[in-house]
């Protein structure tokens, strides 16, 4: 009878892991990347602090995180980054409306999206600065440049895939083009949106960040570059750390914006 009260216990109950497998892998990679960080770092095969000990980056995180005028350098970079994520994902979304949602545009400017996308946009950089001068402007151009093309790109993705009958229903209505694109486009295509957001906040992060290596005096790229060139390099592995943090801090915020997360653990 015992054995039989054991069979019908909950089988949730009766093997639960402490720790979910996705996440022990997870765990188990982290510290196998940083216990080979640390054995290259004591062995001496690389010219001296180029690969610096988990302890002095920890303490130069520290000295970082301490100072004032990192975060000075850290609003200017998010601001720059901010009104970057807006002018391009806003421009991106209106195009890729347009495009989805007319054959002839779809025809006519799809490709040159597609060809364009991939390129490098570190090379308009000079052509930012002629336009937007050395300040603040050109690195929000750049920016926004990177940005556009993934949001347009899963936009226009989005509209097509919209189911045909939300549209006439739309129209049935006689709802106007604010109203269509507010009440039946914008609501069918948020997972496209969201993950275009996602990627465009990735480009655009990178965007800014080279902008801010090649021409300023201010900013977290600012800071990285500086580091390079005077040889810290735990306070460059520091920046780099802190910025990596913030990326996957901001691209899981904007996911359970979205609800994404919530589908993927579904």
């Amino acid at each position: 009878m015992a054995e039989a009260g054991r069979l019908i216990l909950p089988a949730g109950r009766a093997r639960r892991l402490p720790v979910h497998p996705v996440t022990a892998l997870r765990i188990a990679i982290i510290v196998a990347v940083l216990a080979t960080w640390e054995a290259v770092a004591a062995s001496g095969l690389l010219y001296r602090d180029v690969v610096p000990s988990l302890v002095a980056i920890s303490r130069a995180l520290v000295e970082t995180l301490s100072d004032k005028l990192f975060f000075w350098h850290l609003g200017t970079t998010f601001y720059e980054i901010g009104i970057a994520l807006v002018i391009g994902g806003l421009s991106g979304l209106a195009v890729g409306i347009a495009l989805g949602g007319s054959k002839l545009m779809e025809k006519a400017f799809e490709p040159l999206l597609y060809y364009l996308g991939p390129t490098p946009k570190i090379i308009f950089f000079p052509v930012m600065i002629m336009w937007f001068g050395v300040g603040p402007g050109s690195k929000v151009a750049m920016g926004a440049i990177s940005c556009f093309f993934p949001v347009a790109l899963n936009a226009a993705g989005g509209m097509r895939q919209i189911d045909k009958i939300l549209i006439r229903v739309g129209r049935s209505f006689r709802a106007n083009t604010w109203q269509m694109v507010t009440k039946i486009y914008l609501p069918a295509m948020r997972h496209p949106i969201i993950n275009g957001v996602r990627l465009g906040l990735g480009v655009a992060l990178i965007g800014t960040l080279l902008a801010e290596t090649k021409l300023s005096n201010r900013g977290i790229g600012f800071l990285v570059i500086q580091a390079y060139s005077l040889f810290n390099m735990p306070q460059m592995y520091s920046l780099i750390i802190i910025l990596f943090v913030i990326a996957i801090g901001a691209n899981a915020l904007i996911g359970r914006l979205g609800g994404l997360d919530d589908i993927k653990r579904f």
